[in-house]
């Protein structure tokens, strides 16, 4: 499966959780009547995605639905490190994985970018529009229902894209759906060259350091940076489409921009945050 999912971490259904099983308002074909259904959760006010499993896939603060509410999910973001915060607004975000749709409204909404989500689960679409307060397409916003593994190796999107958000697991969310060094050599094409593609690992997976591996065939190891496992273990990888290595004072202007512009704890991200070739 190559749809995606937000984020992969456990959370029970309590009592004072609400579960929802999505009703599709059309018929699914042979082949996508196969992908998991999808549900939600709702923790205080933390609304939760989930696909057929208690695995969160994305979360919303219904108080705030641009709000990235998660820290992995706020480190996606840490492309913003690497290029001039005045030329964002022309650049184009692509999402690998919609899950419940956080970077595609905050980039869209927030950043103020094109950007575009591929997902292959409608069901998904549909409960991103329903239940987490995604809009409907618009010029800035789209979505496109489609297997990221086909939609990627497509000529138009070939060096188009500044950030790229890769976030595929499914309602298992034991390892990536798609996570060869082939397929990280196709995200590579579509990247402009200030370039750069985040990834969501488990840092403390067995897969974690095959991933890193696999990335680093496609992109080489000095081209990739990663941050310290989060507390429910999840890594964010970034890899350059050309490797650079700003002076760190030019990074911790930039997190300060980025913090002042955007509400992202950039200044933070770089206590743990280097190159892979320093680790």
């Amino acid at each position: 499966m190559s749809g995606g999912a937000d984020q992969a971490t456990p959370v029970k259904t309590t009592n004072c959780q609400k579960k929802t099983t999505a009703i599709i308002p059309f018929t699914l074909s042979k082949q996508k009547a196969t992908l998991p259904e999808v549900h939600f959760s709702d923790e205080g006010p933390i609304r939760h995605l989930h696909l057929d499993s208690i695995w969160i896939q994305g979360s919303m603060d219904t108080r705030d639905p641009t709000h990235l509410v998660h820290e992995y999910i706020q480190r996606m973001m840490a492309w913003l490190l690497f290029v001039a915060p005045s030329t964002v607004t022309k650049r184009q975000a692509v999402q690998l994985g919609l899950g419940a749709g956080s970077l595609t409204k905050f980039c869209a909404k927030v950043v103020r970018m094109k950007t575009t989500a591929i997902e292959l689960n409608p069901q998904v679409l549909a409960a991103c529009r329903g239940w987490f307060k995604l809009p409907a397409d618009t010029t800035r916003m789209q979505v496109i229902l489609a297997d990221a593994a086909k939609e990627i190796q497509k000529p138009e999107w070939f060096g188009t894209v500044d950030a790229l958000q890769v976030d595929l697991y499914d309602q298992e969310a034991a390892a990536p759906v798609l996570d060869s060094a082939e397929f990280y050599a196709h995200c590579r094409r579509l990247l402009t060259e200030e370039g750069c593609m985040t990834v969501n690992l488990f840092g403390r997976s067995s897969s974690y350091a095959r991933s890193v591996d696999k990335i680093a065939a496609a992109f080489g190891r000095e081209a990739v940076w990663a941050f310290k496992a989060t507390r429910e273990g999840n890594t964010v990888v970034l890899a350059q489409r050309t490797p650079s290595r700003p002076k760190r004072a030019e990074l911790a202007e930039r997190a300060e921009i980025i913090q002042t512009q955007w509400g992202l704890p950039a200044p933070k991200w770089l206590r743990g945050f280097k190159p892979i070739a320093d680790l």
